[in-house]
């Protein structure tokens, strides 16, 4: 069996790769045990060893020799409300950045918005990195979601493992790019409360249940 660790780092080299972080920008974590595992803060993701990887239970208890990502708060309190999260991924893409910036909810422009559990993305409150009023703010604005903005600051999701929180996180920014191209271009023309709710109903049964 693979170790959680290297899949963990695989995941992180792959935020990068896709270009959802750089540097040691943004934080990835696993759900594993009685916690989870977490990148470590400020270290490099190509310089990652599985010994450099820390464990955190859900009680704040930190197993390792390194410290965990500064971000650890959002990462925990999603796990200890939403059970069926198995991976959180934190990231300060390009686009992502600049609407939360703006502090922009991404509104129902296209039918993908319905991904992420609403006809909506919402862009959460400001609250200064690395504190637990940006954990709450961060579960406000997830409310029935699967992922959100955090304003001025990047985007965050939560998926059932590694593989979906990756893949929602690229779906996240592209429509953030979309978005913002479409804006360049005059006012979007935005679903229907009916049409989004239509779209949610038929993503119901989409795909290989």
């Amino acid at each position: 069996m693979t170790d959680p660790r290297q899949q963990l780092i695989a995941a992180a080299l792959a935020t990068q790769a896709s270009g959802l972080n750089r540097g040691t920008a943004g934080n990835i974590s696993l759900r594993a045990d009685d916690g989870f595992y977490i990148t470590p803060t400020g270290m490099p993701y190509a310089a990652l060893t599985a010994a450099d990887i820390p464990h955190m239970t859900l009680a704040g208890t930190i197993s390792g020799q390194r410290k965990p990502s500064s971000e650890w708060r959002l990462h925990r309190d999603l796990y200890a409300a939403r059970l069926h999260v198995g991976a959180v991924v934190h990231a300060h893409s390009p686009f992502a950045v600049s609407l939360a910036c703006q502090r922009c909810d991404i509104p129902p422009f296209h039918y993908m918005i319905a991904r992420f559990g609403g006809d909506t993305v919402r862009c959460s409150r400001y609250e200064i990195f690395g504190s637990q009023e940006l954990s709450a703010a961060a579960l406000d604005a997830m409310t029935d979601r699967h992922a959100c903005l955090l304003a001025n600051h990047g985007l965050l999701v939560a998926g059932r493992d590694l593989e979906q929180a990756l893949a929602l996180a690229g779906e996240l920014e592209e429509l953030c790019e979309q978005y913002w191209r479409t804006c360049q271009l005059g006012t979007p023309v935005l679903l229907s409360p009916a049409e989004m709710a239509a779209v949610g109903e038929k993503f119901s049964s989409y795909g290989q249940q």
